[in-house]
C-alpha cells in the first residue's frame, strides 16, 4: 500500500519476475488462460506464514505483528477457499514475513513465492513501521497479502484507463520519500499489466490494491489532475468480488469420491478447483492422474480428521503435452484428497480424473 509522510506517499514495490516461457505447442488462447491463472493457488490451499525472529534487524514487536496478523483476518472473513495459518517455524512457511527497515515495503505475487523464493528467504517485508509511521497500517499489510493472493496493483489494470503524467510521476518517485530508479517506477507504476493476465473491470479506485496519488500525477480520468487519489481504505466491493471469483468457498458436500480405474470428468472452467475423494481398499502405489489435452495442477491431501488435511505432494503440468500426475504409496482405511485446478482445456467437457 502507502504510507504518507511531508515529502509525499511511500509507496509497495513489487519484484520483477521474468515471465515463464513456454514452447511452440502454447498457443496465444492457452496462454491467455495460463497466464491468467499461473499465480492463483489452487483453491482449498493452506498457506502458513511465520514471522522471522532472527535477525534482529529483521524482528519487530508484538504490536506491529498483530496489525499483519489482522491483515490476514480481513481476508479469511470473506469467507474464502485460502487458509492462512500461523506457525512457529520459518522452515515451515509459505509467507515468511520480514521487518528490514529499508523504506521498501512488497510481497512475492501468489504462487511466486514457492517458485521464486528460497525457503530462508523473506517473501514479504515491511520497510517501515506500521504502528507509529503508517496511518493506514492495516491497509498497507491487506495490501501486501493481497499480492500474496495474486492480486496486482489496481493502477496498473489494462482496463483502467489510466494516462499518467510521466514526466511528473518520475520527478516525484524518484525523489524523497521513495527514491525509486526509472526501472522500479516503470515496473510498480507506469506499466500496464498484460491483458490476458487480468480478468477484466474498470478502474477501482477504492481497490485495496491501489495506492493514493498525489494531484496532477494522473491526467485521465482527468478528476485526479486537481484532485488526489485517496482508496478509501479497507476492501472495496470488487476486491471481495476477485478474490471470491478465485477462491470461492469450499462446499465438501460437492467432493466426488473417485472409484479405482474409473474417469471423472472435471466439470468446471479455467482457474476454478475440483476435490476428489479416493478412499483405498488395498494398501499399495497408485497413480492419481488427469487424461485429456488440458493444462492442470493437482495435489494430494491425507485427511486425518484434523483441522487441515495434510499436504502430501503435487504436480503440475502447465504449458507441456504431459498430463499432471501423482504416483505414492496410498493406505487401506485411510482418506485421501485431491484437488485438481484448471488452467486451461483443448475442448470443454474431454478433461478426466482417474486412479490406477
Amino acid at each position: 500500500m502507502a504510507s504518507g509522510t511531508e515529502k509525499g506517499f511511500r509507496y509497495c514495490s513489487t519484484l520483477k519476475i521474468p515471465p515463464k516461457t513456454f514452447g511452440e505447442n502454447v498457443g496465444p488462447i492457452r496462454l491467455s488462460f495460463i497466464r491468467g491463472n499461473a499465480q492463483k493457488w489452487v483453491n482449498g490451499t493452506v498457506l502458513n506464514y511465520c514471522f522471522f525472529d532472527k535477525p534482529k534487524e529483521w524482528t519487530t514487536a508484538e504490536e506491529e505483528k498483530n496489525i499483519v496478523r489482522k491483515g490476514f483476518k480481513v481476508w479469511m472473513d470473506v469467507g474464502i477457499g485460502i487458509e492462512f495459518k500461523e506457525v512457529k517455524s520459518i522452515s515451515d512457511a509459505d509467507v515468511r514475513i520480514a521487518f528490514l527497515r529499508d523504506n521498501r515495503t512488497w510481497s512475492g505475487v501468489g504462487t511466486d513465492i514457492r517458485n521464486y523464493f528460497g525457503k530462508n528467504e523473506n517473501t514479504m517485508n515491511f520497510g517501515w513501521d506500521l504502528v507509529h509511521e503508517d496511518p493506514r497500517g492495516l491497509d498497507t499489510a491487506v495490501h501486501e497479502i493481497g499480492h500474496t493472493l495474486g492480486a496486482m496493483h489496481e493502477h496498473q489494470n489494462p482496463f483502467a484507463g489510466i494516462e499518467w503524467n510521466e514526466k511528473a510521476v518520475i520527478d516525484d518517485l524518484s525523489g524523497a520519500p521513495n527514491y525509486w530508479d526509472l526501472e522500479t517506477i516503470k515496473h510498480n507504476i507506469l506499466d500496464k499489466i498484460a491483458k490476458d493476465t487480468v480478468q477484466g473491470s474498470e478502474f477501482d479506485p477504492n481497490s485495496i490494491m491501489e495506492y493514493p496519488f498525489k494531484a496532477g500525477l494522473i491526467i485521465k480520468p482527468e478528476k485526479y489532475k486537481t484532485a488526489p487519489l485517496i482508496p478509501a481504505g479497507g476492501l472495496s466491493a470488487n476486491d471481495i468480488a476477485w478474490v471470491k471469483k478465485f477462491y470461492p468457498p469450499l462446499k465438501p458436500q460437492d467432493d466426488v469420491e473417485l472409484e479405482l480405474m474409473k474417469s471423472y470428468l472435471l466439470t468446471i472452467g479455467p482457474g476454478q478447483t475440483k476435490t476428489f475423494i479416493f478412499k483405498p481398499k488395498y494398501t499399495r502405489v497408485y497413480t492419481l492422474h488427469t487424461i485429456g489435452k488440458s493444462d492442470t495442477v493437482i495435489l494430494l491431501y491425507e485427511d486425518q480428521g484434523k483441522a487441515e488435511p495434510t499436504y502430501m505432494k503435487g504436480n503440475d503440468n502447465t504449458g507441456t503435452d504431459i498430463n499432471a500426475q501423482v504416483k505414492t504409496k496410498l493406505y487401506k482405511g485411510r482418506k485421501y484428497l485431491l484437488r485438481v485446478k484448471l488452467h486451461w482445456t483443448d475442448r470443454s467437457g474431454e478433461t478426466a480424473v482417474i486412479v490406477e
